[in-house]
Order: C-alpha cells, then sequence, then structure tokens
C-alpha cells in the first residue's frame, strides 16, 4: 500500500481545490483547516473497517496477585480480536464486568492460570485496561490482538497507515462543502467518489481476512 505524509495529503486537497500548494501544513489558516479536514477525514476511514495496517499484538506480563493491566498504546478506541495465554496455551474468554464482580467480590478471590478477561477503566495515560480471573499467580504471558487507531496526524511528515485515496478524496468532499463551490464537481460527486474509493480499500483489505466476513455454521 502506498503511503502519504501528512502534508502530502494537504497539498493533494489543495492541488484538487486549486489552490497554491504549502511547504507546511500550518503555512497559512486555510491550509490548517484542510488539515483539520484531512484527520477528520482519517477517523471516519480508519473506524470504517478493522484494516491491516492497524492490526497489532500488545504482549502483557502478568505480575502475581495483580488483576489489572493496561493495553499500552491503545488510547480508548482499541479493538479486541483474539486474547490468548500464551503461557497455558488457550484462548481466554471474555466475561462481563458483572460475571467478574461476582467472581472476586461475592464468591471470594481465586488465583491461579488466567482463563477470562474483561475490560476495566482507562488508565492515567488514556489506555484501555483489561481485567483477569483467576487472578495471575505468577508470570504470564498474555498475547492481546487488537485493532489500534492511530492519532492525529499532527507533523509534516507523519505517514498514514490506512489506504490514503479514501482519506485525501473524503478531506476533499469536506472542503468542497465548507467552501461552497468548487469550480465544476459537486459536493455530493466529491463525497460519493470517496464513499467508492473507502469501499474499494476495504474490499481489498478484507480479502486478506475472509474470516471477518464469511460466516461460518457449526
Amino acid at each position: 500500500m502506498a503511503t502519504q505524509t501528512y502534508l502530502e495529503l494537504v497539498n493533494g486537497v489543495l492541488r484538487r481545490l486549486r489552490e497554491p500548494t504549502v511547504a507546511t501544513v500550518t503555512a497559512s489558516d486555510y491550509s490548517a483547516l484542510i488539515g483539520d479536514f484531512v484527520n477528520d477525514a482519517k477517523v471516519t476511514v480508519e473506524n470504517s473497517w478493522d484494516w491491516t495496517t492497524l492490526r497489532s499484538t500488545i504482549s502483557i506480563a502478568t505480575i502475581n496477585n495483580v488483576k489489572n493491566y493496561a493495553l499500552t498504546g491503545t488510547g480508548w478506541q482499541g479493538k479486541q480480536l483474539n486474547v490468548i495465554n500464551d503461557t497455558s496455551n488457550w484462548v481466554m474468554e471474555y466475561r462481563t464486568s458483572d460475571w467478574f464482580d461476582e467472581k472476586y467480590y461475592i464468591e471470594g478471590q481465586t488465583s491461579g492460570a488466567p482463563r477470562y478477561y474483561t475490560f476495566g477503566e482507562t488508565d492515567s495515560n488514556g489506555d484501555q485496561t483489561i481485567d483477569l480471573y483467576p487472578k495471575p499467580d505468577g508470570a504470564y504471558t498474555i498475547r492481546f490482538d487488537a485493532v489500534v487507531r492511530n492519532a492525529p496526524l499532527v507533523n509534516n511528515t507523519d505517514v498514514l497507515e490506512v489506504p490514503y485515496m479514501p482519506v485525501l478524496h473524503l478531506a476533499l468532499a469536506l472542503a468542497a462543502r465548507e467552501r461552497g463551490e468548487t469550480g465544476g464537481t459537486s459536493t455530493q460527486e466529491y463525497f460519493q467518489i470517496a464513499k467508492s474509493l473507502l469501499g474499494d480499500a476495504i474490499a481489498l483489505d478484507a480479502a486478506l481476512h475472509p474470516e471477518d466476513t464469511i460466516f461460518y455454521t457449526p
């Protein structure tokens, strides 16, 4: 997948609006506004599909008698795909917060190899946390496969990690709507182009993960 920097995306939108390109995103109020539209479009595209480029594995090393762990770097928008106790060699199962409360505060705490998990609060860094049950009685490696959305683009050289064409054209559509005129292409057409490009990009990436789109009966 070809990549684009923040500055390249902003200049791509500016050229299509027949505006001068810039050397830095913050060169003018207008280029900074286009930068905002690029980030708005980025969020929409990132949330539209579990992109391969956003999938990663977070490893957690448990500590004896500690049940809560941060999923460092996930923020609050991470999406869980699979959780494995790599030490015990089993797939962990999700349980609700109510189930955890019953186990820990009514039935009494149990220590052992973690088999269940639930989501807890966000920590001081804004990262999602998870609780484990039983409470670890030693060191276990927990593999958390997740989709991690990225922070907003800020610097000129920040690289977009999802397909850039849907982001560029959706940002263009947002800019065209704000501008009120585009000299030939209607705002509705721009949005339709962006939607079509997004659909194509999802279809191409989905081919890499047929298990996410095909329903299997037992």
